[in-house]
């Protein structure tokens, strides 16, 4: 409801952005300017809270979090509907483009904060995922073979190639694509050895195709489920690294945000 309620104020900002009766220099076009300001400055208070314990009278950590993705939005907002949704002069237009640019870094922040923050429960039940078990996996196949051996070393080798932490930003993202598609070559390498294997003791146990076909589902689903744990961890600290990056230039650039507005308020008074 607020995503909609937030879309819905643009584009009604938008199509009546040719309307002379809102003007940033009086008025309710002045107010709003004026509201968004002090929202956007507000939104230093959860990385106060974060960072100072003797602050929690003002509220919790996550009442913060909260209120800053909140205000991070509506502050934005009002700006744009304080400028009409048009750049105006160089001063404004710095100062509106700079909000822009913040605005952006923080829903791109909060994206990769929702993929990096999961639950711990779920970490600890991806990192068992992606260690295969070979008494479990020679459960499916009913064989004690070197098969199942090669086919856990194989699924451990990628388990291992999706969990190695990426030596920077631009190597975890580049590896995540490497990890999937190597994945997909695996997958079916395996599940043709598989399908060999089941067939061969099919045939000299006298199992049934009905009995093949259901080990062969086991093996299927046991192979893809470390497959996808493996590119998820993959994926997981591709993001680690990005949101470490993204914490180095999104603080600058609202500090830079500040300057700006602070000059184009002193600007548009005394000028």
């Amino acid at each position: 409801m607020f995503t909609v309620a937030t879309l819905a104020a643009l584009w009604i900002g938008w199509v009546n952005s040719d309307d002379t009766a809102l003007t940033p220099e009086n008025g309710t076009g002045y107010w709003l300017g004026i509201i968004g300001s002090v929202f956007m400055l507000l939104l230093l208070l959860y990385p106060l809270r974060k960072r100072m314990p003797s602050l929690r009278a003002i509220g919790s950590v996550t009442f913060w979090f909260n209120t800053h993705m909140i205000l991070g939005v509506l502050g934005p907002v009002l700006v744009l509907w304080h400028a009409n949704f048009k750049l105006g002069s160089v001063n404004c237009a710095v100062a509106l483009i700079t909000m822009l640019v913040v605005a952006i870094s923080g829903v791109f922040g909060r994206y990769l904060h929702r993929k990096v923050n999961i639950d711990l429960e779920e970490r600890k039940a991806l990192a068992r995922e992606v260690v295969a078990d070979a008494d479990e996996l020679r459960g499916f196949l009913g064989s004690s073979g070197t098969a199942v051996e090669r086919m856990v070393r194989d699924l451990n080798a990628y388990s291992q190639l999706g969990t190695h932490a990426p030596r920077g930003v631009l190597v975890g993202l580049l590896r995540v694509p490497f990890v999937w598609s190597r994945g997909t070559i695996l997958r079916v390498r395996l599940l043709s050895l598989a399908r060999q294997v089941i067939a061969v003791e099919g045939r000299r146990c006298g199992r049934s195709r009905k009995v093949q076909n259901r080990q062969f589902a086991g093996v299927k689903e046991f192979v893809s489920g470390h497959l996808v744990a493996a590119r998820k961890a993959a994926a997981l600290g591709a993001y680690e690294r990005l949101f470490r990056l993204w914490h180095l230039f999104h603080l600058p650039l609202f500090f830079l945000l500040v300057i700006v507005a602070v000059v184009h308020v002193y600007a548009s008074h005394f000028f």
